[in-house]
């Protein structure tokens, strides 16, 4: 079957993720989608934030914030803070929120993982800067761990997918990394 063009504005799904930082002294937490892996050692996560934004004047200023990784029974307050600004609202009342050793990074003890991050490098595109970190910290609800490693249909966290704007759960398990494609190498 023939593909056929579609809106750029397709991406793969995506993990959704609630970025805390301080703002002119104010604890502040946003929705975000758009959150990845950017380095392994040291690690670092990459976090792509409107411009415009609140949040980004405070992970500017401070060079810390931290990335809470919900899951999906916190839906309503995920979203929440993706409606609403940190400008006029205060976010920080919706979430139980405690710092780890950088003491800078707020984070939220609901969410089943929480790191926090030293702001290394950002990447000014045309409408959003991208925010590296190294995380210095990770935290996690031991409810949520399985042989010391985050058990992820445990946690279930939220997936975004785009352009349809939809939270979506983890799916089953499809396969190993580095291990399901081994069979076609026997006969490469």
């Amino acid at each position: 079957m023939k593909k056929i063009e579609i809106s750029t504005n397709v991406f793969v799904p995506m993990p959704v993720v609630l970025v805390g930082t301080r703002v002119n002294g104010k604890v502040n937490f946003m929705t975000v989608g758009w959150c990845t892996r950017a380095n392994a050692n040291p690690p670092m996560i990459l976090c792509g934030i409107n411009r415009s934004h609140y949040t980004s004047a405070g992970i500017a200023s401070i060079g810390t914030f931290s990335v809470n990784i919900p899951s999906a029974s916190m839906v309503e307050k995920t979203d929440h803070c993706g409606l609403v600004s940190g400008k006029t609202v205060n976010k920080a009342t919706v979430f139980d929120v405690f710092y780890g050793k950088l003491g800078t990074a707020p984070m939220i003890q609901e969410c089943p993982i929480t790191l926090e991050c030293r702001l290394v490098q950002t990447v000014d595109l045309p409408t959003n800067y991208l925010f590296i970190g190294e995380i210095c910290g990770a935290y996690a609800d031991r409810r949520f761990l399985k042989e010391k490693l985050p058990d992820f249909e445990a946690i279930d966290p939220l997936i975004l997918t785009m352009p349809d704007n939809t939270y979506r759960h983890l799916g089953g398990i499809a396969g190993t990394a580095c291990s399901a494609g081994k069979k076609l190498m026997e006969r490469t």
